[in-house]
């Protein structure tokens, strides 16, 4: 089994490198573990307070259980990875079951803050792009998928992402093992990671 992070930061292209990755392989061979799966629940707290949660903090994801179920995964035991909603900011009740493959990647934008989740990668990728292109997909992806206005994107980044990115996400480029420039665009760069993967796989 090869557990492969990859970090980088908001719309900087993560999706697009996990999906190229994923295609380049066979279905059986890979799971996704998101990051944002794994937000601490906020059932308890009241909702005029849970539309203020910083999702670019790290202390709004609960790592210890991220961990636990790569430790988990890694053992070749099946996790039951939980279903978040970003409509109610809450953790649904219904999970995922994910069962022990070959390639496990986990994907989201401080997966590489964590220094006892670093220790569980073979891998580690930092998705790196310019921050107004960055800014193009994030304002492009809330407006069309989370009914966000334009203003209201630009004044999030401007009080929450871009000093998040700063502060957290950004740094943690110096634990990647690998730096992905212009994020999905890089073929070249996911061709390469694919060989490494294969050839990881074929030497187990």
């Amino acid at each position: 089994m090869i557990i492969i992070g990859i970090a980088g930061g908001t719309g900087s292209g993560k999706t697009t490198v996990v999906r190229n990755i994923i295609e380049n392989l066979s279905h059986n061979e890979v799971s996704v573990i998101p990051q944002d799966s794994y937000y601490n629940d906020s059932s308890h707290v009241p909702w005029e307070e849970r539309k203020l949660i910083n999702f670019d903090h790290p202390d709004s994801i609960e790592w210890s259980l991220l961990t636990e179920h790569i430790k988990t995964l890694r053992s070749g035991q099946p996790i039951h990875q939980p279903k978040y909603s970003y409509i109610t900011c809450t953790r649904l009740e219904e999970t995922v079951l994910v069962n022990p493959c070959k390639v496990i990647i986990v994907e989201g934008i401080l997966v590489l803050t964590q220094p006892e989740l670093r220790e569980q990668m073979d891998l580690k990728i930092y998705v790196d792009a310019d921050p107004d292109d960055r800014l193009i997909r994030v304002v492009r992806r809330d407006v069309l998928e989370r009914g966000r206005t334009p203003e209201m994107v630009l004044e999030r980044y401007e009080r929450v992402l871009k000093p998040m990115h700063l502060e957290f996400i950004e740094p943690t480029k110096r634990y990647a093992d690998i730096i992905v420039p212009q994020g999905g665009k890089n073929r070249p760069a996911i061709d390469m990671l694919t060989r490494f993967i294969r050839s990881r796989l074929g030497s187990k």
